[in-house]
This record gives structure tokens, C-alpha cells and sequence, in this order.
């Protein structure tokens, strides 16, 4: 810690605070606002956002849009993002305006780009996977097989991500835009730290979360708190987590994805700079969620304790079945609820899809064995289909 963040709160309806993005982040983080007395306002390009009947003020509009985001943050005291493709030159425009802007626009541009952002890793010494980057129709087999082809830009939730094994794969599947090429991992763990940092230089880090992911949807299916690994290895994930974070003096809430592989060494995957996937279970699991901590950082605050609540936690994703479409049908989530430590949330979508997420089931009990087994019942009987 550098400086000590302010203890003058000044919150309630003269603030007014903006965020980018109406999906279910930005609804946790309106949850997480009402118990600060703060006026969340919001812009999403949908008109059934799941934050437009939540939000003080709702916008649809295009978030890539330049005077689309000018004409939102103007008046603003506060602007952050829940999802980062976002008007980058819109954000410059209002920071120096004197609209308080955070996570910065430059740390978001930074990490739109997946080639600029695996480049910062490298050219600052943070280990990650051998890499190249490629322009649209670059060759794609010089770094040999399996390869991890991502799309530089416009990438999410496990799209715009795909493995390629053979040269025949390349023929038939690869992507034409321009591309991160990544050698495949031989992946034994995916672990993930989320790092929050106030304007102040204060930091605060949440236990090391082990994710499993869905091979199909390319998304977290579940994952554990805190992750099982050495309590050596768990200080190396924190410590390299924080190297990220302090190398592009950033400010706000940010996840850091890393993989351990199969000889113990620890890489940096990519990195999200706002609420995430892997701090779900944080609502139940610790004392302060990562929404709640996510407002302190741009509000400057003290950061709140991030001490777990329960020995164990974890979180299995709500995704739409195969063929689930129409109005999203919850089964065996009624049965569910009864069970000691179950806690649902779900994201208000009028419409479920195939691998849409559509919530969350956090889970906290006295042993990682009762975690496990209550997620193992959950993913067996709870499901997502529609009406149609």
C-alpha cells in the first residue's frame, strides 16, 4: 500500500455512477451499490438488458459507439465497465472532461487487444505461454501443433477461442481475422486470482480459485475455494497475480486466469479488468463480494476484507441445455434450495439459449468434501431448458 484511501464517503443521489455494459455483472454490481445508497446508471445495447428494470437511469445504446458513450458519461461523477469491448476514444474524451474513469481507458485498451496484452506479459517479464501474433489469413502452423488460435479482439465468455491439432483443423476451422497463436499448455490446473486496487495504490487479493471448464461451451462449468493446491504454490499465484496488476499500475477490480502445467510451473492465461466469472462465490463465501469491492475501487474507499467466510465454497455456471430455447425453465432448482449452503442467483434473460449463462449457484460448507459432493448433486439435477 502507498497512500492511505479516503475515509470521507460522499454516496447517494448526488453521486451519479455510470457503468458499461446491462448483463448480469452490472446487476450484481447494482445489488451490491443499494447497500451504499449509490444511484447506479447504466448503458447496454439491449433493450432486455438484465439491469434495465434495476437501474436509476437505463440507455440502450452502442457501447462502442463514441458519442454514444459521451452523450451517457457526461454528466457522470464515475464511469467503470462491466465487459470491456467499449468505446475506447469515448472514455479518453470523458476523462478529460473530468468524468472520473476506472478501470482507465488506456489499461482497458491494453487489454481488448489479446496479442498487445500477451505482448505487456512478455515485455515485462510475467511468465505466460509461447506465443506469435498473425494479420487476417496469416500462415498458422509455423509454431508447430496443438495451437490455441484466439481472435485478437471481440472475443467472450469462450468465443472467438479454439484449439487446433492438426493442419486439417486449419483447412476446416481456423479463424481469418487477425489472431493470437498460443502453443497449447499441458495444462494440470486453471487457477484464477482477482486483485483489487484503489486509486490509492491499496491492494487486496482473494483466494486462489481452481475453475473447471464445460469442453463443449468453452465456459467455467463449476469451481472450487480455495483452490487445492500447496499453500507454497497458492502464495506463488497471489504474488504473480499482483506483479500483473502493479506492472500496469492498475486501478480496479481485475481477474487474473492462469494455468498450472503439468511440470508445476505457473503462467498467466489472460487477464479481465472487472468482475468475473471466478468471484461469483464471493456474494456468500467472503466478507466483502467482489461487486461490493469492485465499488470501493472506484470510489477510492478502503478496500474491504476479503477473509472467507466458510472453510469451503464453490459455484456451478447455469447454462442453457442443448436445444433450450424460449423462456428459460429452471429444473430441479426448487429441490435444490433446500440444500444447506445452496444459494441461487439468477440473471433475469426473458431468453435462453444453448451454453447461455443464465445464473449462478454459489455453494459454502464446512469441508471441500461437502462442497464437492453438494456440486456434483447440483450439476446432476439442476438444469436450464425453455418453453419453446
Amino acid at each position: 500500500m502507498s497512500k492511505k484511501a479516503s475515509t470521507n464517503l460522499c454516496t447517494g443521489p448526488s453521486l451519479r455512477v455510470g457503468v458499461l455494459g446491462g448483463g448480469q455483472l452490472g446487476r450484481m454490481m447494482i445489488q451490491a451499490g443499494v447497500d451504499l445508497d449509490m444511484r447506479i446508471e447504466v448503458m447496454d445495447p439491449s433493450s432486455d438488458a438484465p439491469c434495465r428494470h434495476l437501474t436509476h437511469r437505463f440507455v440502450q445504446g452502442d457501447l462502442n459507439d463514441h458519442n454514444a458513450v459521451v452523450d451517457f458519461g457526461r454528466d457522470l461523477d464515475v464511469l467503470t465497465i462491466e465487459i470491456e469491448n467499449v468505446s475506447i476514444s469515448g472514455l479518453r474524451e470523458l476523462e478529460e472532461s473530468g468524468v472520473s474513469i476506472i478501470p482507465k481507458p488506456s489499461h482497458i485498451e491494453l487489454i481488448q487487444d489479446k496479442g498487445i496484452q500477451k505482448q505487456f506479459f512478455a515485455d515485462n517479464n510475467i511468465p505466460t505461454s509461447k506465443f506469435t501474433l498473425i494479420e487476417e489469413h496469416g500462415e498458422i502452423s509455423k509454431m508447430g501443433f496443438p495451437i490455441v488460435q484466439k481472435l485478437r479482439t471481440g472475443g467472450y465468455d469462450g468465443r472467438g477461442v479454439q484449439i487446433l491439432k492438426t493442419r486439417e483443423e486449419v483447412v476446416k476451422n481456423r479463424f481469418s481475422e487477425p489472431s493470437l497463436l498460443e502453443l497449447a499448455v499441458d495444462i494440470d490446473k486453471e487457477l484464477s486470482v482477482i486483485v483489487a486496487r484503489n486509486s490509492s495504490g491499496e491492494t487486496a487479493t482473494y483466494p486462489v480459485v481452481e475453475s473447471v471448464f464445460d469442453p463443449v461451451a468453452n465456459l467455467v462449468s463449476s469451481l472450487i475455494a480455495p483452490a487445492e493446491i500447496s499453500d507454497a504454490l497458492a502464495s506463488e499465484a497471489t504474488a504473480l497475480a499482483l506483479r500483473v496488476v502493479q506492472a500496469m499500475e492498475f486501478e480496479g477490480l481485475m481477474a487474473v486466469e492462469l494455468f498450472l502445467n503439468t511440470h508445476g510451473e505457473l503462467l498467466v492465461n489472460e487477464v479481465a479488468p472487472r468482475t468475473h466469472n471466478s468471484g461469483h462465490h464471493t456474494i456468500e463465501a467472503n466478507r466483502t463480494s467482489q461487486f461490493s469491492q469492485h465499488l470501493r475501487t472506484i470510489m477510492n474507499m478502503p478496500l474491504g476484507s476479503v477473509e472467507p467466510i466458510h472453510k469451503a465454497a464453490g459455484m456451478i455456471n447455469l447454462l442453457g441445455a442443448e436445444g433450450a430455447y424460449g423462456a428459460p425453465v429452471y429444473e430441479g432448482l426448487g429441490e435444490a434450495v433446500r440444500m444447506a449452503g445452496v444459494n441461487p442467483h439468477l440473471y433475469g434473460k426473458s431468453e435462453v439459449k444453448p451454453h447461455r449463462k443464465m445464473g449462478h449457484v454459489t455453494v459454502t460448507g464446512s469441508s471441500m468434501e461437502e462442497v464437492k459432493s453438494c456440486l456434483l448433486k447440483l450439476q446432476n439435477n439442476v438444469c436450464v431448458t425453455g418453453t419453446d
